[in-house]
């Protein structure tokens, strides 16, 4: 029996709503998903965590890939065979090279740019096209969203947050210009509707307004169309649109379930942020996968708290802030509880390549045909080091990048050249980037 051909931009449409279908076999052969190494969406995802690392709890006794995973890292043992860990990278231009304290603002701003800050806090503001945005000049292809900014502590992007320097050099990772930092999304519910919704803005409001009055879903607008395009499809591609519909509702009914919402005393949370930190990471995640899985975007950027946070994790039991104890001076209790708080970040780093792992492509899965950087651009919280800063590296970009388990670098190796490497593994036909003065050779 021969399958109809399908459009690979293909919807599921009803009243304002929009959900674009994942690329299925029996699409068209233009949209044919192809195996490990072929011509399957390659995808980039930058993860930023503040504050440094305890890096004693965070770097391999060995290298090469026979090691046993230290204390931060033991969240990743489920899919440790697609992450690698990478020593000696640093990020030069987060020192100061004269401009005095600032190191919080500094990190962030040129973590994916490779260039110094200007320190100001006014309009003057200036730091370079980030890496996601170089990337999605030339990988983006005809996706909605060429990049997704994602983060899950909002800021500001002017007034003063540290020694001078603007906010939007704290609060942001990604640049769209010199002096354009993109404005990063952190309410998981604003951000499914942005992805799944469609047609007017009236047909938008009236669809939002029935599903959260009468506790609809955004499926139950598009089943018509579902039903018809399950008809018309391979039964191992009815199979792979169950699944993906199904992590849908999963996802919406997390955002709209009261019991997530947050209720305190001294902070009331915006309706839509869940409570607990790893459930909103994990919650941004999701979206972050829905949306590669349908080829929405193939670019994104993701600040699990912005650069000199200070957000307190009650779910840890810790009460003092998280910037507030990276200065721990050595201080036992303080290097255990940021230890803690690392490794929170990083289950929650997990589970989001869990997710990457789940959603078949061709002989491989998303992971398989992504890039995923974990990092920050600062090492210790504590002296603000800027050099051997935390980085892994998930994914083999379609088996162009190899599992290395653990590899060092020469000292003073600029992280750029990692990014660098990428874009180019990539496919993207760029020289340089930032500070970097060459690509990395894996072994």
């Amino acid at each position: 029996m021969s399958i109809p051909s399908i459009h690979r931009r293909n919807f599921l449409r009803g009243l304002g709503a929009a959900v674009a279908v994942p690329a299925l076999e029996s699409l068209a052969p233009a949209a044919t998903v192809a195996p490990i190494g072929g011509d399957a969406p390659q995808r980039l995802a930058f993860f930023y965590v503040p504050n440094g690392m305890h890096m004693n709890d965070w770097t391999p006794a060995k290298v090469g890939t026979d090691f046993e995973l230290p204390k931060i890292l033991e969240p990743l043992a489920g899919v440790r065979q697609h992450v690698s860990v990478l020593s000696g990278l640093g990020v030069d231009n987060a020192r100061s090279h004269g401009d005095g304290p600032g190191d919080h603002a500094r990190s962030a701003a040129t973590f994916l740019t490779g260039r110094h800050p200007v320190k100001t806090e006014g309009r003057d503001i200036r730091a370079g096209v980030s890496v996601d945005h170089v990337a999605a000049e030339y990988l983006s292809g005809d996706t909605p969203f060429p990049t997704l900014e994602l983060g899950c502590e909002s800021g500001k992007l002017a007034g003063t947050c540290d020694s001078g320097y603007s906010c939007a050099y704290s609060n942001s990772i990604s640049w769209r210009s010199p002096s354009q930092p993109a404005g990063k999304e952190v309410n998981p519910r604003l951000l499914f509707d942005r992805l799944l919704g469609g047609g007017s803005a009236r047909d938008v409001a009236e669809s939002q307004y029935r599903r959260r009055r009468r506790k609809q879903s955004i499926l139950d607008f598009v089943a018509d169309d579902a039903r018809r395009l399950q008809k018309k499809v391979s039964q191992a591609d009815k199979h792979k649109l169950d699944q993906y519909l199904e992590s849908i509702r999963g996802v919406e009914r997390r955002i709209e379930n009261p019991a997530s919402r947050y209720v305190d005393t001294d902070l009331q949370r915006p309706d839509g942020i869940p409570k607990n930190h790893g459930e909103h990471v994990r919650l941004m995640g999701d979206l972050m996968v829905l949306a590669m899985q349908a080829d929405l975007t193939r670019i994104c950027t993701f600040m699990v708290a912005n650069e000199g946070s200070n957000i307190r994790y009650r779910e840890l039991d810790i009460k003092s802030g998280h910037h507030q104890l990276s200065h721990h001076q050595r201080d036992p209790d303080k290097e255990a509880a940021i230890s803690k708080i690392n490794h929170y970040h990083m289950e929650q780093f997990a589970y989001v390549l869990e997710r990457m792992t789940e959603v078949e492509e061709g002989d491989g899965t998303l992971l398989d045909n992504s890039a995923v950087v974990y990092g920050s651009a600062i090492r210790d919280g504590n002296r603000h080091d800027h050099h051997d800063v935390p980085v892994l590296l998930a994914g083999s970009l379609g088996g162009r990048l190899p599992h290395v388990g653990h590899q060092m670098f020469p000292a003073k190796t600029p992280i750029m050249n990692l990014f660098l490497t990428l874009l180019q593994e990539s496919g993207a036909p760029v020289e340089s980037v930032g500070d970097s003065n060459g690509t990395l050779v894996f072994v």
